[in-house]
């Protein structure tokens, strides 16, 4: 019995020293709120160059299709949009005018938004339309979102060839921009 008593007592024993050790011990909790606001957002890209090609028919129009692809977030209260403007004129002198109206162009397939319609004359001193997207759209992820992402759309560019142009190649700089409220 002596050595069972014992025994009971250094159990007894850890068991209060146990309990007294996590009675010392604390524990801390700590909570941060991650905040992030999503703004209106558009991004866009266009290959760097394209070339006007035509038919071998005589004084027919010289034609390019550019790909657009872009990505975009709209407010419940905004829209978008992608505009376009010619940069410069032609150079060099003697060849076709964007100034005089000789660049139009249509768009087509955008897989969010709505394309210009119609023909439209591409202006060396104001924006043009390409592109309209509504309220609370986005690209990618489904849902309220597109599921293409990124989008994509045409822009097909007609220039007229007239006999009175000189020969020579021409180029001419657009400037495509994409706005997001």
């Amino acid at each position: 019995m002596g050595a069972k008593g014992i025994l009971r007592q250094a159990t007894i024993g850890l068991l209060v020293a146990a309990a007294a050790a996590s009675a010392s011990a604390s524990t801390g909790i700590a909570t941060q709120t991650l905040t992030a606001t999503l703004n209106p957002v558009g991004a866009l890209t266009t290959p760097g160059t394209a070339s006007l090609t035509k038919s071998l028919n005589a004084f027919q129009p010289f034609t390019a299709t550019v790909p657009v692809s872009y990505q975009i977030r709209t407010t419940p209260g905004g829209s978008g949009a992608i505009t376009l403007q010619v940069t410069h004129d032609f150079t060099p002198a003697g060849g076709p005018s964007a100034a005089s109206g000789a660049l139009t162009y249509a768009c087509s397939g955008a897989n969010l938004g709505t394309a210009c319609s119609g023909t439209q004359t591409a202006s060396t001193t104001t924006q043009t339309p390409v592109l309209t997207v509504p309220a609370a759209v986005c690209t990618g992820g489904g849902g309220a979102c597109s599921n293409q992402n990124p989008n994509t759309m045409n822009v097909t560019f007609t220039l007229t060839d007239s006999p009175v142009y000189s020969t020579g190649t021409y180029s001419v700089n657009v400037t495509f921009t994409i706005s997001a409220m």
